[in-house]
């Protein structure tokens, strides 16, 4: 596993398990909405948006989290050894998104010049994600990479279990990773 995708719902944990798969197995992680939004929440040339994801798939080893189906699938899924669904309860992603707001704290996935920010249709989008949304993405997940191998994980346990399952990086792996 050099290449990882994860998918999911907003407050699902796609960027706490990319960091910890990134730790876990000395890879890069690629956040997407980094990528994605410009300062003060400002949506980027859609091309430009492309470029910067495009440069960030390009190497050999990666963990890229976030949704972005038909913007991105088409550069992201034809290199991606797996892909994670994380099927989180709504009512998990939901509680996790309005705690995110009231902490109001730094983020590594934030991009920079984006402050969290009350958004009823950002709630909304959490809410539902899972009747109005997530069939596309499973749609398009389908139709760029089918033959990309799929695990869905439901919650702590089952994420824990993934992560203890790795093999754990050995010295002379460590090494050529870090360029030594």
């Amino acid at each position: 596993m050099q290449r990882i995708v994860i998918l999911g719902n907003g407050g699902s944990g796609k960027s706490t398990l990319a960091r910890a798969l990134g730790a876990r197995l000395k890879l890069p992680v690629v956040h997407l909405d980094r990528l994605f939004w410009e300062p003060n929440w400002a949506e980027p040339d859609a091309e430009q948006f492309r470029a910067r994801v495009r440069q960030a798939v390009a190497g050999d080893a990666w963990v890229c989290e976030g949704n972005y189906a038909r913007r991105t699938f088409d550069l992201r899924l034809p290199r991606a050894d797996l892909i994670i669904w994380l099927d989180t309860p709504r009512l998990t992603c939901f509680t996790r998104v309005v705690q995110r707001l009231l902490r109001n704290q730094p983020r590594p996935d934030r991009a920079d010049g984006c402050e969290e920010r009350f958004e009823l249709a950002f709630l909304k989008f959490v809410w539902t994600f899972d009747r109005d949304y997530r069939h596309g993405i499973e749609a398009m997940r389908e139709k760029v990479g089918p033959q990309v191998p799929t695990l869905h994980l439901r919650g702590k346990r089952e994420i824990k279990a993934f992560l203890d399952s790795l093999p754990e990086p050995r010295a002379d792996d460590v090494s050529l990773l870090n360029g030594v």
